[in-house]
């Protein structure tokens, strides 16, 4: 049975991982949903105005009263600096499974903090949840995603092809990654 606990701050050598506050928007605005570099890579197109981004925020903000809503901001432990999201979705009560998604600001890529980001939340849903898999998907022409989901123990389980339209009406072809508590 999975055993929900809402989203609890979590710890990490380098970031905090908290739930977002309505004074979080213009730094998610600035440092990620207005980015193209970024939103390519989501279903939903990048943000032109502050006021959407504030409209999303209130939304998450909204949902943190349910146990079953895992949604997290990662912040930099030294700066401060809100860098990112990551999140546990799409609870299956039948299978005790559930997806993982995460996007960082473009100004921190490749630096290690998607991996952390994941393997702490990786960690959360299978030691404090109890989850028996957690699974995840990037567009294929995305693959430091996938390096991300590697690092952390997921194996690729396959291609599903025109898995999702992004928000430029493009179908993408998105890998499909796996991790079973068992083998964490």
């Amino acid at each position: 049975m999975i055993n929900y606990s809402g989203t609890p701050k979590i710890e990490t050598d380098r970031l905090i991982l908290r739930k977002f506050e309505m004074t979080d928007a213009q730094s998610v605005f600035d440092h990620w949903l207005s980015d193209e570099r970024v939103t390519d890579n989501r279903i939903n197109p990048a943000h032109k105005t502050v006021s959407e981004t504030v409209e999303r925020v209130q939304k998450i903000i909204s949902q943190y009263g349910s146990e079953d809503f895992c949604y997290w901001a990662i912040e930099l432990k030294d700066t401060g600096e809100l860098i990112g999201e990551i999140d546990l979705y799409d609870f299956d009560k039948a299978t005790e499974n559930c997806e993982v998604s995460y996007s960082l600001g473009y100004q921190w890529w490749n630096q290690g903090y998607g991996t952390e980001a994941l393997r702490a939340v990786v960690e959360f849903g299978f030691r404090t949840m109890n989850i028996h898999k957690i699974s995840a998907a990037h567009n294929t022409d995305n693959p430091a995603s996938g390096r991300i989901m590697m690092k952390v123990g997921m194996e690729q389980e396959g291609i599903i092809r025109h898995m999702i339209r992004n928000s430029k009406n493009q179908y993408k072809d998105c890998a499909v990654y796996g991790l079973l508590q068992e083998d964490y």
